[in-house]
């Protein structure tokens, strides 16, 4: 099963989305009466919020990886990169 499925996000879902979707399933699977649960819950968590991780179980899941693109260049959702980007930089120079 996807880590979207698991949390019940999109895979194009933004931080605060995920974020969300995480406490409501450790609320309705706490760790203490699901223990298993909370494991798939906890690893689908980050693997949404890790970029290097989602990609690699987008790849590995055979999905289109445009949510991702769109997620990591900023377009209509929240960046998942904050602070410099010199890689932006080098593109613009060629």
């Amino acid at each position: 099963m996807d880590a979207n499925e698991i949390l019940g996000v999109a895979a194009n879902a933004g931080d605060e989305e995920i974020r969300a979707a995480y406490l409501s399933k450790v609320k309705e699977f706490p760790p203490d009466r699901a223990p298993a649960e909370f494991e798939k819950i906890r690893d689908a968590y980050e693997t949404m919020r890790d970029p290097r991780r989602r990609a690699r179980a987008m790849f590995s899941a055979g999905e289109s990886c445009a949510p991702l693109v769109s997620l990591i260049e900023g377009r209509g959702v929240p960046r998942i990169f904050a602070g410099p980007q010199p890689w932006r930089e080098v593109l613009k120079n060629k």
